[in-house]
């Protein structure tokens, strides 16, 4: 006899329901599951069987005997979908291809200007990764969503750019719209340091639901966890510290039209024009860490202040936030702990000490591969959701 809708409905609710504990990886039997869930062992039987028709799960090395036959274990498949990861800064991009387990299977990275505009920036990604999934002998119907982080504040409910300074051309632009013309699965945008902070937490620091994750490159931005979620505000603009004012820059014009940003002050290219202003040859950001490596004393100590300025606006953060670990990323971050000494300096000086008490400020784990591995779980998220797993069962 053919099920009522409301049993369909029913049924696809709890193989969600089931999937959602199994997600984490962590083997479990049917026992298990029937313990965890309060429902009857043939009803968890026929929605394991349900995931794993569907691939989702798979069977894994068998549990210990308590006598008579192993039970089986089973967990996520990280290997029934893939996702497409793209982190797009200012001047370089990264596509990967991962597992849902956000392994990186394959992935491409090269130079591409932002200001280049939305359509031959995104054509990039889509030519690159298309290519990677071909050459995996894999096609876009495997891939189950795109996550994909920009240089600038993104309204993440629609994924289109909201005035990004530096990003001329893009504000308002259908980011998800384009890219599903090209590639037919849901695309989720955000502000590539929000999924930067994502990529640090889980590679670095699962357990800590307080965090901050501070990109110093071409521009600065910050991605806030607080409560174990990640916080973007109400426009998607919460840890755009680059354009607080800090005072020691007051005359120093920044291209959001203000003066006296951080980001003026303490970015790459501020730090290189500081440089320049001292004879020293640094057109970029990539010339300072050079300087740096070199052990130029100018280029350590320009370094050094960029830390401080940062630190300055940081200690505001510190009382508001109360994070317990501040990692400092973006490719400046390759000048090593003189960036992050000047952050210290001032973020330990003037914070209260009970702020400060088990407060780490480092440098990143994840380093490059944060914003990569942010945006895989970007869009792993939405493709495990309850809703789309629903959409996925009831197909």
């Amino acid at each position: 006899m053919a099920r009522t809708t409301s049993e369909a409905s029913s049924s696809v609710s709890g193989v969600t329901q089931l999937f959602q504990l199994l997600r984490d990886g962590v083997p479990r039997t049917r026992a298990d599951l029937a313990k965890a869930t309060g429902l009857a062992r043939s009803t968890v039987a026929a929605r394991v069987d349900e995931l794993m028709r569907l691939g989702l799960i798979s069977p894994i090395a068998e549990a210990v005997s308590t006598g008579g036959r192993p039970p089986s274990q089973f967990a996520l498949n990280p290997r029934a979908r893939l996702v497409l990861a793209a982190d797009i800064g200012a001047s370089h991009a990264t596509v990967a291809v991962t597992d849902l387990a956000a392994t990186v299977v394959a992935e491409r990275t090269e130079p591409l200007d932002i200001t280049l505009g939305p359509e031959p920036v995104l054509t990039w990604v889509v030519a690159q990764a298309t290519a990677l999934l071909e050459g995996m002998d894999r096609s876009p119907r495997d891939v189950a969503a795109i996550g994909m982080g920009l240089p600038g504040p993104v309204e993440h409910s629609t994924g289109r750019p909201v005035n990004p300074p530096i990003m001329p051309g893009w504000d308002r632009f259908d980011v998800p719209g384009w890219m599903r013309q090209h590639l037919d699965v849901p695309v989720l945008v955000d502000n590539d340091v929000n999924i930067m902070a994502l990529g640090e937490r889980a590679v670095a620091w699962p357990g800590v639901d307080h965090l901050m994750f501070v990109k110093v490159a071409t521009g600065i931005g910050s991605g806030v966890i607080s409560g174990g979620g990640l916080q973007r505000g109400a426009q998607g603009t919460a840890g755009d510290i680059g354009h607080v004012r800090v005072a020691r820059g007051a005359d120093v014009p920044c291209h959001c039209g203000n003066r006296g940003c951080l980001e003026a002050l303490a970015s790459g290219p501020a730090i290189a024009r500081a440089l320049r202003e001292q004879g020293i040859a640094a057109e970029n950001g990539d010339d300072v860490v050079e300087l740096v490596k070199r052990g130029n004393i100018d280029a350590i100590q320009a370094v050094r202040q960029a830390g401080r300025d940062i630190g300055e606006v940081l200690t505001t953060c510190v009382s508001l936030i109360n994070p317990s670990v501040i990692a400092i990323g973006g490719s400046m971050a390759r000048v090593g702990e003189h960036l992050i000494a000047g952050v210290r300096e001032v973020v330990y000086t003037r914070s209260i000490p009970l702020a400060t008490e088990h407060l780490a400020i480092v440098q990143s784990t994840a380093a490059q591969k944060a914003g990569v591995l942010g945006a895989a779980m970007l869009a792993i998220e939405h493709a495990l959701s309850p809703d789309a797993l629903s959409s996925l069962v009831s197909a």
